[in-house]
Formats: structure tokens, C-alpha cells, sequence
């Protein structure tokens, strides 16, 4: 069993990952429109074909790590390696040189490209680390439970403070304003990511014997058709969250004609999506893991339908949705994630093969491609409602940002239930394969080691 230690110290690793990840999803688009002045259209057109390359790259990472040998294992060294160069990479991102408009396109195409894919590099092996720290299913979800957490505390410290620090550093110049504010947090991720790989172990190895080859690990793969659910669900999901929290801002300014709220807005949105990570553990106790995802996919769906019947003046109605919303759609990201390590056992049972990595980098692939459509959809639907930037908008383009923020997105969580129906890794049945994959590796240890345990 893992200490809380242990699994502080891993919760740590995605509080880094998500100061970047959540400042990307909440106020990236916003910086490029209004701060850099990047049409929207573009902005999005920029989005599907940077996190298309970023999302390609993703299984190859997960290939590497998984052949990776080193006195630090295979996952964590990469924690450590690579915590300055993303932090730098996430700087560049959020600085804005003078250019010409199409210099800026460039400019903005280059540097959240290698972002994105620094990223990529950090954060999936770190993903897989957590698919081997303990082989208990049940330890899973308070493993992912405690990530999320603090991952989705990494994410509060966004919101709650990305907007006052650009005001502090910025002194008027939003431009050196933002970059200073990443500066500050870039900072705070390298120092949390040396803590995560300081304080993890790896504990769950393949077999000893087993001789990866790039064609033979995707082979594997594609048998494992529990984990081409999980892909599909994955795509679905993030297509219509990051929809949803790109289009917060947007919603609050420009529907609810508040601009002076949104920083209050989002962080409650966050400390639900906190308050829902933490009560995973406690639901899977009682709930069969996948019965009570499918449940809060279409709990979350109703909420955001919900949220378009919600006036411009109801603002306590308007805010209690949206921390309710994230706090039935986070409440099953752990379930999620415990999922795809059992996901990572069906496929070692099925095949002979572990491949942790390449199953954890693949459907973080299908996470990316939904973030890409989530992202690009965000941009293409406020050109398409002629939004203009910094702007009183018309009522038709105040009422396609609500359609495109609560309806839209409830259609991606219903679309997610949908494909989770077809999910057949019950606790029961993960608890059996467990069992037997500890026997197999009973039987085919060396006899010394055998006697040994």
C-alpha cells in the first residue's frame, strides 16, 4: 500500500502540469486574440494543427519511455530531465515580440508548437508513472484520486491568480504582464516536478524477458479493444470540456456582462472540479467504476444543458452551474485514469505484452486530437458568430457564445456515456485478471526467486 507521501509527491507532478495545461486551456485563446492580436479564426485553425502534430508524437513518447533503462527507472527520469526545458518553452509561449501580423502568426505557431510538444515529453511518462507505482486496482483510484487533486489545485492557482499577477507584473502592459505571470509559475512547475520525481517510486515492471519492438507494441495494442473504447470515450470528452472552459471567459464578459467576475468565476469552477476529484475515491467504493462514469457524464450533460435556459441576470444560478458542472465531470477524471491502467492489465493478460506507456501515451493521443477540436471548435465558432475582439457584441453573437458554451458541450459528455456503455472491465472482472497475472508471474519467476518471496 502507498504511503500518502507517495502519493502527495505524485499528486505534485500534475499540479505542475496542469499550471501550464489549465493556463493553455483557459486563457491561451484569449491572450492570442485580445493581447497578441491573433483573428480567432486563425486562432483556431493554429490550435487543430499544432495539437494534431503534438498529438502524433504522443504514442511514439509512450514507445520510448516504455523502452527506456535507467537506474531512476522508466518513467521518472524524464521528470527530471525535462522540467527546465518545458518551463522555458512555456515562457516563449506567453511572450509577445513586436512583428508584423503574419510574423506574429509564425511567431505564435513556432513557440506553442514546442510547447506542446515539450509537454508531450514531460507528461507522458509521468502519466505511465502512475500505472506503475502499485498494481492494487483499488490503490489506482486513490492513486489518481491525489493526482487530480493537487493537479486540479495547480489549476485553481491559474485562475485564481494568473489575471490579479498579470494587473501586478503588467502595470498596464497585459503583454509583459502575461509573461511575467508564466515566468512566476513556470518557475513553480520546475520546483514541483523535481518534488514528484524525488518522492515516487517505480514498483510494477514488465516482464523480465520481453523484447519490444515499435511494430510489435502498436500490434499488441490493437488487440486490446477495451483500450480503443477508452480512446474513443477520451476524444469525446475533451472535445467538449475544453469547448466549454475556452468559451468561460467569453461567457462571463460577454453574456454575462461581467468582465469584473471572471476570475471569481473560474476558480469556483475549479475548486469544484477539486472538490469532485476528491470525492472519486469515496464513489468508487460504493459504485462500480464504470457504472458511476457513465452516470456523471450524464449528470455533467444536464447541468451545461441546463446552463443555456440561465438569464444574464441570474448570475448565483449562472455560477452555482458552472461548479456543479465540474464538479460531476472531474469527479470521474480519476475513474478515468484508474481505468486505463486496468486497461494497461487487460492487455498484458490478453497479449503477454505490457506496454504501460504506449497505452497511457495513446489515449492521451485521442485526449489531444479532442483538445484540438475543443480548441479549434472554440475559435471557429466565434468567428462564425462574427465575435469581435475587446467589443460590445451583438445579441446574435452573445447568444451563439451560449449555444456554443453549455448546449455543445452536454452533447460531448451524452456522446462520452454513449461509448462507455461498451466498457466490459468491471471490478470483478479487473480484480480476476489481477489475480491471474500475479499467478503467471509466480510461475514463470526463477525458482530462487520463487523460494525467496
Amino acid at each position: 500500500m502507498l504511503t500518502k507521501r507517495e502519493k502527495v509527491a505524485y499528486g505534485l507532478g500534475d499540479t505542475a502540469s496542469n499550471i501550464v495545461f489549465q493556463t493553455v486551456m483557459l486563457f491561451l485563446t484569449f491572450f492570442y486574440t485580445d493581447i497578441f492580436g491573433i483573428p480567432p479564426a486563425v486562432v483556431g485553425t493554429m490550435f487543430l494543427l499544432v495539437r494534431i502534430i503534438d498529438a502524433v508524437t504522443d504514442p511514439l513518447m509512450g514507445a520510448l519511455a516504455d523502452k527506456t533503462q535507467s537506474r531512476h527507472g522508466k518513467y521518472r527520469p524524464y521528470l527530471l530531465w525535462l522540467a527546465l526545458p518545458f518551463a522555458l518553452c512555456s515562457v516563449l509561449a506567453f511572450t509577445t515580440p513586436d512583428l508584423s501580423a503574419n510574423g506574429k502568426v509564425i511567431y505564435a505557431f513556432a513557440t506553442y508548437t514546442l510547447l506542446m510538444l515539450a509537454y508531450t515529453a514531460i507528461n507522458i511518462p509521468y502519466s505511465a508513472l502512475g500505472g506503475v507505482l502499485t498494481a492494487d486496482p483499488t490503490e489506482r483510484v486513490s492513486v489518481q484520486s491525489y493526482r487530480f487533486v493537487f493537479g486540479m489545485l495547480g489549476g485553481l492557482l491559474v485562475t485564481a491568480c494568473t489575471l490579479p499577477l498579470v494587473t501586478f507584473f503588467g502595470n498596464g502592459d497585459n503583454a509583459k504582464g502575461y509573461q511575467l505571470t508564466i515566468v512566476a509559475m513556470s518557475a513553480l512547475g520546475l520546483v514541483l516536478f523535481l518534488l514528484c520525481f524525488a518522492g515516487t517510486r517505480e514498483r510494477v515492471n514488465a516482464p523480465v524477458d520481453q523484447q519490444l519492438t515499435l511494430k510489435r507494441s502498436f500490434a499488441s495494442l490493437w488487440q486490446n479493444d477495451q483500450w480503443r473504447v477508452l480512446c474513443v470515450a477520451a476524444f469525446f470528452l475533451l472535445t467538449g470540456m475544453v469547448l466549454r472552459t475556452t468559451l468561460a471567459i467569453y461567457y462571463v464578459k460577454y453574456f454575462l456582462g461581467r468582465e469584473d467576475l471572471i476570475t471569481v468565476f473560474v476558480t469556483l469552477g475549479m475548486v469544484g472540479n477539486i472538490a469532485g476529484c476528491a470525492a472519486a475515491q469515496w464513489l468508487s467504493r460504493y459504485v462500480d467504476k464504470v457504472n458511476a462514469y457513465i452516470g456523471l457524464q450524464l449528470i455533467a450533460a444536464l447541468i451545461s444543458a441546463l446552463s443555456f435556459f440561465v438569464g444574464a441576470a441570474q448570475l448565483e444560478l449562472a455560477f452555482a452551474l458552472y461548479f456543479l458542472w465540474g464538479f460531476f465531470l472531474q469527479m470521474a477524471t480519476p475513474l478515468l485514469w484508474a481505468k486505463m491502467a486496468d486497461t494497461v492489465d487487460y492487455g498484458h493478460y490478453k497479449t503477454g505484452i505490457r506496454i504501460t506507456g504506449l497505452v497511457y501515451s495513446s489515449i492521451v493521443f485521442f485526449i489531444k486530437l479532442g483538445l484540438a477540436l475543443g480548441g479549434a471548435l472554440a475559435g471557429w465558432l466565434l468567428a462564425f458568430y462574427q465575435y469581435q475582439a475587446d467589443s460590445v457584441q451583438t445579441a446574435a453573437t452573445q447568444q451563439g457564445i451560449l449555444l456554443s458554451f453549455t448546449v455543445l458541450p452536454a452533447i460531448g459528455s451524452v456522446l462520452v456515456a454513449l461509448v462507455m456503455s461498451r466498457y466490459r472491465l468491471r471490478s470483478n472482472t479487473v480484480l480476476d485478471i489481477h489475480q491471474q497475472l500475479q499467478q503467471r508471474a509466480g510461475e514463470t519467476a526463477p525458482e530462487h526467486a520463487r523460494v525467496n518471496a
